[in-house]
């Protein structure tokens, strides 16, 4: 196995039935293990660490991960405001603000435990998670695409995918310029740790906000999904699956342009932003 994979990917025995016949082989599972992130916070005589959320997760790149959901949740807000980032050894992370540097966490009512199907799960209510992105009023460029490249995007995505081949049961958020290059791709086994992994990359590079590039779902458009691109000043979001009614509520609210559904030569556009542009239709 590539070395690279072994944190990731279990391999164990099974009895596979084929053709009437029953033998043993080889598979490869996608490890699914707890992280405990934390945030520790206040002026130097008064610091405090609160355990922020458990997350079922696929172990690696666990500081993205970290930083990612702290961002998306709107616990910090920019990486001015961390100084440090511990990564523990037995599932855990603590991320070490500058002195001086309060949150309120009750802008995240989430339950101490979060699945890694579900990044709301444990929300008291939707208006909880909509939290309000720092780039809200900046201005968005423009966004152009062509049909061709979009229709490219499933295959690149797919291609570059490490964990996805071997296991089939790893989500992946990949993130394209408008020439349908792919400049940041993450895996995991919950949909929404692959996209805060992406954020989290994005917010430690400081490159956020991510409005002149695209976002490809390996999965469905689920409302906690769009609220972490909102947050990231995503503009464009393309899902290989469908999108829920609630995550098109919020597109259409935050002027993104959502579509779902893509294959080779198909796709549905649910909304559509002014500022993006499909060049071939």
């Amino acid at each position: 196995m590539n070395p690279a994979l072994s944190s990731s990917v279990r391999v164990i025995s099974i009895q596979r039935v084929e053709d009437n016949e029953i033998r043993s082989v080889s598979d490869k599972l996608a490890i699914e293990e707890p992280l405990e992130i934390s945030i520790e916070y206040g002026n130097t005589d008064s610091r405090e660490t609160k355990t922020v959320s458990v997350t079922m997760r696929t172990p690696g790149q666990d500081k993205n991960l970290a930083l990612g959901f702290l961002f998306t949740e709107g616990i910090i807000s920019g990486k001015s405001e961390v100084v440090a980032v511990e990564v523990g050894v037995l599932g855990s992370v603590k991320v070490i603000c500058k002195v001086g540097f309060k949150t309120n966490l009750k802008t995240s009512e989430r339950n101490f435990y979060t699945t890694s199907s579900c990044g709301v799960c444990g929300k008291s209510s939707i208006d909880a998670i909509k939290t309000v992105s720092p780039f809200k009023n900046r201005p968005k460029p423009e966004l152009e695409i062509n049909l061709e490249t979009i229709f490219r995007l499933p295959q690149i995505l797919r291609n570059s995918q490490d964990y996805f081949e071997s296991t089939g049961g790893i989500h992946a958020s990949g993130l394209f310029n408008s020439a349908g290059e792919l400049l940041v791709l993450k895996e995991d086994v919950g949909r929404h740790n692959a996209l805060d992994k992406l954020v989290g990359e994005a917010f430690e590079r400081d490159i956020l906000p991510l409005s002149k590039q695209i976002l490809l779902l390996s999965g469905r458009a689920s409302f906690e999904l769009i609220q972490k691109a909102v947050m990231a000043g995503i503009q464009a979001v393309i899902a290989i699956g469908a999108p829920s009614s609630l995550a098109l509520e919020l597109a259409k609210e935050s002027d993104i342009t959502l579509i779902g559904f893509l294959k080779e030569n198909r796709f549905n556009i649910y909304t559509q932003s002014e500022n993006f542009k499909i060049i071939g239709l």
